[in-house]
């Protein structure tokens, strides 16, 4: 017996930082019926699920969080320079507690399949035990780097140890204690778990795809002056914060590399390196656009690993590294390189000794095999696109997201794909997303499709799409932007889904930086929501002007992460 359909205003998929923003937004400023649903069994996002060994956010945490009410800053406090999972968790309860949204958020409660009905111009939203929601509106939170790649290695359905993925954590922990583990992966991740991993590890291996820059994180405990600063001058880190390219709390200095002496450029670095996290990115204007500039900050870096990591084959493994500085999203670590000076810690170069198969006892490459009780896959993500092709989501002609993004993600500004109407999807493909400290690009996503919806529900329009000309327009600029960049140089990155095979190798996140996107958005509403097409219920149509020449919003000098 099927269940009643649920009728209501605006359905949001996902509970972490975009969903319970959205729905305060929806729900409490526009007086919507909202509903928020999610997978998991509480509240968090990504960081519901991530909890694997040494986990912590790369954004500071006075920057890691929401910035419209000075309300909520004030009263927070956090403990520590980079937060844990459950510290953000934490977070995010006092949030949903302050602004009472819990009553309107159905956990344990999975999307299947999204359709737009063109006629009644609704959407029909089944879950996973068939409940059934009729919605004009249907806004994607869920995350960019939310669902897990497993690499396909022969061999591992015949694995009788243990196996995790750092994405899918089991909530009560693992203990490694007298264990041999393998931990495949070397990204942001990897780099986090492997110290912690060696720390109860009868033996670590770590077997080494790419490799990868990292620079101290530093971290430690907030002091009181600290958090009395962070409290006293809200106004200013808010203006900080949505001023930067990337949404952090410092400035990219203004100075080019080779505007100083190198004796003053090593002091730069070094005092960068001593700071620790990614303010070593700011430390000059032209480290992600120029290749010259970059190969300083490169090299300062590959020495500081040959000076760390004792044995000289390890060093130089670790130090081989094939892509610019911060090409890829940048690394920072709590005594990574240390870690492989352990005796019981060692690495595998896989460029030179490749995975043959997993076997029944452990891994085999072509020098041999290794026994392992555990294996744990640092791997990463099927990134920004991934998880929409979880849900069955269909368009008003019957195409599947997927296969209008089959070549690509094809959207306008990030926030619409040309034939899903009123699907609106929170930092989207072809949105800043990933490059930034992402609680900033969440806020002003939410925001805007806050004021979208307020627009149309005020000149009572029944649908809002974009179409396939805006599109186009926007992706060329998103690969204009990148182009302006080292970025896309980095040919195994996860901003071009090269970490999953078969994936398109298009470059994903838009890398002209926030504040100039956030300037276009606001050009596109002050034009009239121009490139949106917006259709009454006689199908009187508005806006089906063209979209804006992007290429005239300025010059890009220093992108986002």
């Amino acid at each position: 017996m099927s269940k009643k359909v649920q009728k209501i205003d605006a359905l949001v998929i996902g509970a972490g930082f975009s969903g319970l923003y959205q729905l305060h937004l929806l729900r409490d400023q526009l007086g919507l019926n909202t509903t928020v649903v999610e997978t998991g069994a509480d509240l968090g996002g990504t960081w519901y699920w991530n909890r694997y060994p040494g986990a912590r956010c790369d954004s500071e945490s006075h920057s890691y969080c929401y910035l419209f009410s000075e309300e909520l800053y004030k009263e927070w406090e956090w403990s520590e320079r980079y937060p844990q999972p459950d510290e953000i968790r934490a977070y995010l309860n006092f949030v949903a507690k302050k602004l009472d949204l819990r009553k309107d958020i159905l956990f344990n409660t999975k999307v299947v399949s999204a359709k737009y009905e063109a006629e009644s111009a609704k959407w029909v939203v089944t879950t996973e035990s068939r409940e059934i929601f009729e919605t004009k509106y249907l806004i994607t939170a869920i995350g960019c780097i939310s669902s897990a790649n497993i690499p396909n290695i022969p061999g591992l359905d015949r694995f009788k140890g243990e196996w995790y993925h750092t994405g899918q954590w089991p909530h009560d922990g693992v203990d490694f204690r007298g264990k041999r583990v393998a931990q495949i992966g070397t990204g942001s991740t990897g780099i986090q778990a492997a110290p912690v991993i060696a720390e109860t590890a009868k033996m670590l291996t770590v077997f080494q795809r790419t490799a990868n820059y990292s620079v101290p994180a530093r971290n430690g405990p907030l002091n009181a002056e600290f958090k009395a600063y962070v409290k006293k001058n809200y106004a200013e880190l808010k203006e900080i914060i949505q001023s930067t390219p990337n949404g952090h709390p410092f400035r990219i200095s203004s100075t080019k590399v080779f505007d100083v002496s190198e004796e003053d450029r090593q002091s730069i670095y070094e005092a960068a390196w001593e700071k620790g996290g990614l303010q070593f990115r700011a430390s000059f204007q032209d480290l992600v656009v120029n290749k010259q500039a970059n190969d300083t900050a490169a090299n300062f870096l590959k020495q500081k690993i040959r000076d760390t990591v004792k044995d000289q084959e390890t060093a130089n493994s670790l130090a081989e590294i094939d892509h610019p500085y911060a090409a890829k999203r940048p690394p920072i670590d709590t005594h990574y390189f240390e870690t492989f000076n352990q005796q019981h810690v060692s690495l595998v170069d896989l460029r030179k000794d490749p995975i043959v198969e997993i076997t029944e006892s452990g891994i085999k490459t072509e020098s041999g095999e290794k026994q392992f009780d555990v294996i744990v896959f640092a791997t990463g993500f099927d990134a920004i696109t991934g998880k929409f092709f979880q849900i069955d989501i269909q368009g008003a002609e019957g195409k599947t997201l997927k296969q209008a993004w089959a070549e690509g993600p094809k959207t306008y500004l990030g926030l619409q794909t040309p034939g899903f109407p009123n699907l609106f999807t929170i930092t989207g493909p072809g949105s800043p997303s990933v490059l930034c400290n992402m609680p900033v690009p969440i806020e002003q996503h939410a925001e805007w499709i806050r004021d979208c919806i307020a627009y149309m529900e005020k000149h009572e329009f029944m649908s809002c799409d974009t179409d396939v000309e805006s599109a186009e327009k926007w992706v060329a600029h998103v690969n204009e932007a990148a182009a302006a960049t080292l970025l896309p140089t980095a040919k195994h990155s996860w901003y071009l889904g090269a970490n999953v095979p078969g994936k398109p190798r298009v470059f994903m996140p838009y890398a002209g930086g926030m504040v100039r996107y956030r300037a276009i958005c606001q050009d596109v509403v002050d034009k009239g929501y121009q490139g949106f097409v917006m259709k009454k219920r006689d199908d009187e149509s508005s806006n089906k002007n063209t979209s804006n020449d992007f290429s005239a919003a300025g010059k890009i000098t220093s992108p986002g992460i």
